[in-house]
């Protein structure tokens, strides 16, 4: 990787160009050498699991003495468990089909000209994210698995365990005989670097992808001169039908919100048709609370339930990560797809009902990235997609939208073989 000793735009221009490089090197490799390479940062990263969780632990110490919350906390600590699932996401990925050289379509033109589109790589990755360390290995190996190499500028805060990470996966590369270079990190905390990347390093970086808070993703949204893969918070909402099993709806409700509270695809705002209000929203309240959650709404949810805040305009528009939750009362399913068009991010969104038909017209007029039924917002993840990691979640309609997998970091070519044709 890039020394120290160089003014940070050559350092960061000297990183786009050796993963430039990398690239074409990539480019000569097959699947089952990429996937030789991703099992070896599987196990490598299993058996320095101790000292990477060292490395964490010294990020964390810092990250509580800058005065960080419990919520950022969570999101940044490594632990056995954890290791564990990185582990097991990256032997998932690397047991996925290479997309690499995949056929999607294909055809023959009446003058004899054979037409395929191919899966291709798309090059290099910027990634930039904050503070969940995870991310450095996920998107590693994803990238590779696609054939793409990949820069990581990861938080201040979480310097130690990305450092940690990216040294084993750089060993995994060599192991396998591919350039270590295709996964490097930035290094400097200098926020200028991201700067620097969201100009493309001219023309060495192919695609952003941020990973982070809602300030975040707005700047590299706002400055970004290369295409992004990003959604900005995820307002989630989760709707409770007059068709829902109660069991069913206080199960799930509970599990959206309070699984994970800091993560993107946790449940804000609940939903709950008028009709059923009296008799379910009590059940769901008493469940929420048991846990910690606090609850926000307007008068009818006040009425029923008295430890209810009352609710702002802003709380319909909150991402909270955080153990809150704003409720309100609707008079249909009609009303319900309104509120999430207008106050939603176009994130996740699920419905509770036992009306097929209910759910069906949910599922197809609710304009966003992940549509739900019967299920826990909390499944908006790649690899509970099956795609074995996820380097970030999508909510642009262009190329990638969704958990951001493998086969959405490639794009395609046509391939056109002919005998001899020349056009009239």
């Amino acid at each position: 990787m890039t020394e120290l000793t160089a003014p940070l735009d050559a350092q960061m221009q000297s990183l786009g160009n050796a993963a430039r490089d990398a690239v074409r090197k990539l480019a000569l490799s097959n699947g089952p050498t990429r996937t030789r390479a991703i099992e070896a940062m599987a196990r490598r990263l299993g058996a320095a699991a101790p000292l990477i969780i060292d490395a964490n632990q010294m990020d964390i110490e810092a990250a509580r003495a800058a005065g960080r919350d419990e919520a950022y906390i969570d999101r940044l600590a490594l632990n056995p468990a954890r290791m564990e699932g990185i582990c097991a996401s990256l032997a998932a990925i690397a047991a996925q089909p290479d997309p690499v050289g995949a056929v999607t379509s294909e055809w023959t033109r009446p003058n004899g000209l054979a037409i395929q589109r191919v899966r291709t790589p798309l090059g290099v990755i910027g990634m930039i994210f904050e503070s969940r360390p995870n991310v450095a290995a996920d998107a590693s190996a994803l990238a590779l698995r696609a054939g793409n190499s990949v820069i990581l500028r990861g938080g201040s805060d979480s310097a130690q365990s990305v450092a940690a990470i990216v040294a084993v996966m750089r060993e995994a590369l060599k192991e396998a005989g591919l350039p270590e270079d295709a996964v490097q990190v930035v290094p400097s905390a200098d926020r200028a670097a991201v700067g620097m990347m969201l100009s493309g390093l001219n023309g060495a970086i192919d695609v952003i992808i941020p990973r982070g808070g809602k300030s975040l993703v707005a700047r590299v949204q706002e400055e970004a001169r290369v295409p992004v893969f990003a959604h900005l918070e995820g307002v989630n909402h989760t709707y409770v039908h007059a068709a829902a099993d109660p069991q069913k709806a206080i199960d799930i409700v509970v599990n959206a919100k309070m699984r994970r509270v800091s993560v993107c695809g946790a449940t804000e705002k609940l939903l709950i048709d008028r009709e059923i209000l009296a008799e379910i929203f009590p059940l769901i309240a008493r469940a929420l609370e048991s846990q910690g959650c606090e609850l926000r709404g307007g008068p009818e949810t006040q009425r029923l339930w008295p430890n209810v805040v009352r609710a702002t305009s802003e709380d319909w528009r909150t991402e909270y990560l955080a153990p809150i939750i704003a409720v309100r009362a609707v008079s249909d399913i009609d009303e319900a797809i309104a509120i999430i068009g207008l106050y939603g991010s176009q994130h996740t969104d699920a419905i509770i009902t036992e009306d097929q038909a209910a759910a069906d017209k949910f599922l197809a007029e609710v304009d966003s990235a992940i549509v739900m039924h019967n299920a826990s917002t909390q499944f908006a993840d790649g690899g509970e997609f099956g795609f074995g990691g996820e380097i970030g979640i999508a909510t642009g309609k262009m190329h990638a939208r969704g958990p951001v997998g493998a086969e959405q970091l490639t794009t395609f070519k046509y391939v056109v073989r002919g005998s001899g044709q020349t056009r009239p």
